[in-house]
């Protein structure tokens, strides 16, 4: 079990120098797990004011932005091992990057929760992925 709190605050915009600085905000993540409980402080900083955003809306972006991490960087990174791969000059990257992205992308408007079995299973069948895209005798 998780729970978090967002405390944010424009009280430091007159004391730094920092471009754009709106708000400050303090995030404390409590776990509960397997009866053990942690906690953990993260800061973040927005150009947004709290105007356009309140406490609860910040916190609303801020666990939307680690559903993007969890559900594409992560799967890059450690599915695709994106961080090992070796290309690193040109277009090379960039090229393996959109197509890495596409192929996420497929397999998820396909309904598909579990990219890594997906691909195994895909490795080990290629004809089934041909007859799933539409291209039965490839």
């Amino acid at each position: 079990m998780e729970h978090r709190r967002l405390i944010s605050s424009t009280m430091l915009d007159k004391y730094t120098n920092w471009p754009g600085l709106k708000q400050v905000c303090k995030i404390i993540r409590t776990r509960i797990r397997k009866g053990e409980t942690t906690t953990e402080v993260a800061y973040a900083v927005t150009s947004v004011g709290c105007d356009r955003a309140n406490a609860e809306t910040l916190l609303k972006w801020y666990r939307g932005h680690w559903g993007i991490e969890n559900r594409l960087h992560w799967v890059r990174d450690e599915t695709f091992g994106e961080d090992r791969c070796r290309v690193r000059s040109g277009n090379a990257p960039q090229v393996l990057a959109a197509i890495r992205n596409l192929t996420i992308s497929w397999l998820r408007s396909q309904g598909i929760a579990k990219i890594a079995e997906s691909l195994r299973e895909n490795a080990w069948n290629p004809q089934r992925f041909f007859t799933q895209i539409g291209k039965p005798n490839f």
